[in-house]
C-alpha cells in the first residue's frame, strides 16, 4: 500500500513569523542543523518558507540588469524585476523581506510518490503540508522521503 504524506512528513515544524528578524533566522538554522523554515501569520497559515539559498543574498550581493542604450532608450537584456527582488533579499533585515513568496504545498492524504515526483520536478528540498485552511501541520523533506525508503526495505 503506498505511503501518505502524513506517514512520513515531520509533524510540528519550526517556524518563523515575517517579522522574524533575519539574524534570529539564521541562528535557528545553523542551531538546528535544517536549511529551511517555514514562514507563517498569527493564525498560522503558510505565506512563505526562508532557505539557506535566500539568505546566501545577504553575503553575495546582486548584479545590476545588463542593458545597452539605443536613441536614448535603455534596452534591459535581463529581467530588472528580478534584481529589484534579488536586491530586496540582499537587503533585507526581516524573514518577510528575504524569504520565497508562495511556496510549493502537498497536503497530508497525497501519495508520497506524487510528492517526491513534484520536490524532483521542482528541485526543492522541502514541501510545506498545510490543511485545507492553508495552516502548516507539517513539513517534507528529502530526508524524510529517504528514511521512509530505507524503513520499506527493511521490512521487506
Amino acid at each position: 500500500m503506498p505511503k501518505t504524506v502524513a506517514e512520513v512528513m515531520s509533524r510540528d515544524p519550526i517556524t518563523v513569523s515575517p517579522q522574524t528578524p533575519i539574524r534570529e533566522a539564521m541562528k535557528i538554522l545553523a542551531e538546528r542543523r535544517i536549511s529551511g523554515l517555514l514562514v507563517v501569520n498569527d493564525v498560522g497559515k503558510l505565506v512563505g518558507i526562508i532557505s539557506e539559498t535566500d539568505l546566501l543574498w545577504q553575503q553575495t550581493g546582486v548584479e545590476p540588469p545588463v542593458y545597452i542604450v539605443f536613441l536614448d532608450s535603455v534596452i534591459y537584456l535581463e529581467n530588472p524585476a528580478r534584481y529589484e527582488e534579488e536586491l530586496h533579499k540582499a537587503l533585507g533585515q526581516t524573514v518577510g523581506e528575504v524569504m520565497t513568496h508562495a511556496p510549493v504545498v502537498v497536503k497530508p492524504d497525497q501519495p508520497l510518490r506524487k510528492a517526491a515526483k513534484l520536490m524532483q520536478d521542482k528541485s526543492l528540498r522541502r514541501l510545506a503540508v498545510t490543511d485545507n485552511q492553508g495552516k502548516v501541520i507539517g513539513v517534507l523533506t528529502a530526508g524524510d522521503i529517504v528514511r521512509a525508503m530505507i524503513a520499506e526495505l527493511d521490512e521487506s
